[in-house]
């Protein structure tokens, strides 16, 4: 079997994860996912100073794996799903570049639905990645989210970076 989370700096073939998933589990009535990419915020407000360039995404090796398969035992509690596979890239992207891939397995589309969002609501505050985007003023660090962590709020958690 494959590993439910994977840390890496190459690209996803989503088709590929989602048939690796599925398998050969005749429960599985349904396979929901979702995939993050590098938007360019410029296409998004017009202006060319909010041009992301690039990002780069670090983490800590073993201990974010470890967060992530926390994530995945923590959304098992809750929901009633069969399978799920994080992918999540590190290293510099470039805008439409993928940088994540959460996919849920379950009987039906709800318990998978629930768990998708579930999962990538924890993972958008509470998985441990730093980001910095670079635009033509120069690269920052990207802060945490309000909007994130409200989201993780709606699950009955409080988010725990500052």
């Amino acid at each position: 079997m494959t590993s439910r989370v994977s840390i890496q700096t190459e690209d996803f073939d989503v088709s590929a994860e989602l048939s690796t998933l599925r398998g050969q589990d005749l429960r599985v009535g349904a396979v929901c996912s979702f995939v993050g990419t590098v938007r360019d915020t410029r296409a998004l407000t017009g202006a060319a100073h909010d041009e992301v360039q690039a990002m780069e995404l670090e983490h800590y090796p073993g201990m974010t794996e470890k967060s992530i398969e926390a994530m995945i035992e923590e959304a098992h509690r809750r929901f009633d799903f069969y399978a799920a596979r994080v992918v999540h890239r590190v290293g510099r992207l470039l805008p439409a570049d993928q940088i994540v891939l959460v996919a849920v397995t379950s009987a039906h589309r709800g318990e998978s639905f629930k768990a998708c969002e579930f999962l990538m609501d924890y993972l958008k505050t509470q998985a441990p990645f730093w980001k910095k985007e670079q635009t033509p003023q120069g690269a920052q660090w990207v802060d945490a989210r309000v909007s994130d962590d409200a989201a993780l709020a709606r699950w009955g958690i409080e988010a725990t970076n500052a």
